[in-house]
């Protein structure tokens, strides 16, 4: 019997790693590996571990060193690839190694489930198959037998179906993805209708064939936002890919669905993997190409844990196995653009509608100061939304508040129906006859009068989708009208199920939040009509204007998409109060490349990203001073030449379900001198083991 020493990473907030002793009773028995998850005690509890070393002493004392309890062998050691990326990801974003990745594995890994894994296994590699396909391939088993001889004649070409003839603009820009031999990131800069989902996957066809002549394997990884957007896109790529397998990760998987198709990915039987930002970290030893879908979506980031950008990994990861990758979008995120502008990415650029008579929209701007809206709709939209139902064409409202009203009021006293836990309001929610607050989650019944002065006359103070959504009923009750946002979708499936009816022609009137502003395709709609946008011009966000502007060329651009031309000029009316203001002006000209130069140029003065490099640490505490406090104690523990601290200030919402925030921003015009003064930072700050809870997010999204 002798013994190895494994170094193991373990999820827990401590910034090290753990030496214990495995025994092996026989120079047959299984060596461990790095990248091999094990079973340790720690503390009172047995654990999942993940080896990152192999060693033959340590400088534990033997005897209160522990033993390894299980090595698990069931799958492929993850690469060193994998590791190199979670060890990039924990450096840079500040977290413990063991906190990077072991969540990015399936939970049954981490607790080694073993005859849930072994079945995955199986099933992945065709040993058994679920009971529909086994019944299909008994019917088949004939059709199949004379099939063979064809399927010999092509196995040497690439398996994959993709049609129907690109122009110029997307041939050029597939030819120069499919001629990059190492490392570069393409910027594919296309206005919404471009066709940018054709050119991912005639990029994909042409590596794969590539690849298939050499006989190398090829993965490829494509990223979107939402989860909303996973099925429409995996229906197109598995109907372009019919006998390649693709599989899908998103967090509204079964924990069996999920560790089957990571397991599928990581053993190289996936050859497409399309997915949402989780999906950045799955293993993938023969990863050849990465697509960034909708690039400048704020959904990319994390906002919990370990608070990742999955865009920016993906860009990394990318270098690192010296690969292509392409960042999609109709609107560029700023950083992006900047990188465009210095020649940092490729730029491609897709200004043209991708069917034949499919036209841009006309963009026109309604004056509410002249157009007096009714229960918060014009006069000049109400009679776009007639002629659109007399056409048979479908329309889009599009409000970005859900609920029937953001805040009951009472006139007499004042009232309003502020959520007792949070520094914000309780959205009315007429249906369910519900207050609810959006952050802490807290329910209560809508009062019969007014709980400070008794006044049974309390009214809803403005609207939501559901409000918008009665008053639509009531002007048009023979239309078919269908609302879509986080209430009306909760179950399983249903916003899959409310997308496919539009897409059926089942709807006349659809109204949504931004859940409908990106990345369908509706064939049938003709005029998008946008209610109260203005709230976001005077955000204290300084991204406020670039998220507006994104949001509603998106939303625009759902409108004139179909081939064959469905009667009307397609339009795409805003209602404003600040027609004049330059980000409408630039929307009606749909400049995106105007409005993001105005945008370099104020950020630039300002000194604001992405001029200068930031980092956010927030802190959480019983009372405001308490989190203050702990802050400017923050602040003080470190020089910090080349790095700008800010005063500690509340953030914008400071309670949320009865817990005080404040925040500290740190700044630096050098990104190495931000990382280099981190790292000692954060650990001074553990050493100092306040009891407060608090996170440090490096490129913070929202300050």
């Amino acid at each position: 019997m002798h013994n190895t020493i494994l170094q193991v990473a373990i999820d827990t907030p401590l910034d090290t790693t753990f030496d214990y002793r495995y025994l092996a009773s026989t120079e047959k028995t299984e060596q461990p590996q790095v990248g091999q998850f094990v079973r340790v005690p720690f503390g009172k509890r047995e654990v999942a571990g993940l080896i990152v070393g192999v060693n033959k002493t340590s400088d534990i004392d033997p005897q209160k060193m522990r033993d390894v309890i299980e090595l698990r062998h069931q799958m492929t050691a993850l690469s060193s690839h994998w590791m190199q990326l979670c060890e990039f990801a924990a450096e840079y974003y500040q977290r413990p190694f063991g906190e990077v990745a072991l969540p990015a594995v399936p939970k049954a890994l981490r607790e080694g489930k073993v005859a849930s894994i072994e079945r995955a296994l199986k099933k992945i590699s065709g040993l058994t198959k679920p009971k529909d396909e086994e019944t299909k391939e008994k019917n088949n088993e004939k059709t199949n037998e004379r099939t063979k001889t064809a399927d010999a004649a092509t196995a040497s070409e690439t398996t994959h179906h993709v049609t129907h003839t690109l122009n110029e603009q997307q041939q050029h820009a597939v030819d120069s993805i499919a001629a990059t031999t190492d490392y570069a990131c393409h910027l594919l800069f296309g206005i919404t209708g471009s066709g940018k989902t054709q050119v991912y996957l005639q990029a994909a066809k042409a590596l794969l064939e590539k690849t298939n002549a050499t006989g190398q394997r090829a993965q490829i990884l494509i990223l979107v936002p939402e989860i909303n957007l996973t099925p429409q896109l995996e229906n197109q790529v598995r109907a372009s890919f019919p006998r390649l397998n693709v599989v899908s990760m998103h967090s509204q998987l079964s924990e069996g669905e999920r560790l089957r198709n990571w397991l599928a990915a990581h053993e190289g039987q996936a050859d497409i993997v399309l997915g949402t930002r989780l999906a950045v970290l799955a293993s993938m030893p023969h990863l050849k190409l990465i697509i960034v879908d909708e690039e400048h979506d704020p959904s990319y980031k994390q906002q919990e844990g370990l608070r990742y950008s999955a865009r920016d990994l993906a860009i990394w990861r990318a270098r690192q196995l010296a690969i292509p990758v392409v960042l999609g979008s109709a609107t560029p995120s700023i950083e992006s653009w900047q990188h465009a502008e210095t020649g940092r990415y490729k730029r491609l650029i897709l200004n043209q509608r991708a069917a034949a008579l499919a036209t841009v929209p006309r963009v026109g701007l309604i004056d509410m100061e002249r157009d007096k809206a009714v229960e918060g709709i014009c006069p000049s939209l109400l009679k776009a939304l007639r002629e659109r139902l007399a056409r048979g064409e479908q329309s889009l409202l599009f409000l970005n508040r859900r609920g029937y009203a953001p805040v009951m009021h009472c006139d007499a006293c004042g009232w309003i129906s502020n959520c007792r836990r949070c520094t914000a309001f309780m959205v009315l929610h007429k249906p369910e006859r519900r207050l609810r607050c959006h952050h802490c989650s807290l329910e209560l019944r809508v009062p019969q009068s007014c709980p400070t002065c008794g006044n049974v006359d309390i009214q809803p103070l403005g609207r939501g989708t559901q409000r918008v959504e009665e008053h639509l009923h009531a002007l048009f009750p023979e239309a078919r009208i269908l609302r879509i946002d986080a209430d009306s979708t909760r179950r399983k499936g249903s916003a899959q199920e409310a997308f496919d009816s539009v897409h059926r022609g089942d709807v006349d009137i659809l109204l949504g939040t931004q859940m409908v502003a990106k990345g369908h395709d509706f064939q049938r709609l003709t005029l998008v009509g946008v209610i109260n946008p203005d709230t976001a011009l005077f955000s204290q966000d300084y991204r406020a204007s670039e998220r507006l502007f994104a949001q509603l060329m998106q939303v625009a651009g759902r409108a004139g998409r179909a081939a064959s031309g469905v009667g009307s000029v397609s339009e795409v009316l805003v209602q404003t109060r600040y027609p004049q203001h330059p980000l409408y002006r630039a929307l009606m000209n749909q400049d995106y490349t105007g409005f993001a130069a105005s945008v370099l140029e104020e950020r630039q003065s300002a000194g604001l990203p992405p001029f200068v490099f930031q980092a956010l640490l927030r802190a959480e505490a019983k009372t405001l001073d308490k989190a203050l406090e702990f802050l400017t104690t923050a602040k003080t523990l470190l020089e910090h030449e080349g790095i700008v601290i800010n005063d500690p200030v509340p953030m914008t919402i400071t309670r949320v379900a009865g817990v005080e925030r404040a925040q500290l921003l740190l700044e630096s015009s050098s990104r190495a001198v931000l990382q280099a003064f981190l790292k000692p930072w954060m650990q001074a700050l553990r050493e100092s083991k306040s009891r407060l809870r608090w996170s440090l997010e490096v490129d913070p999204v929202d300050i």
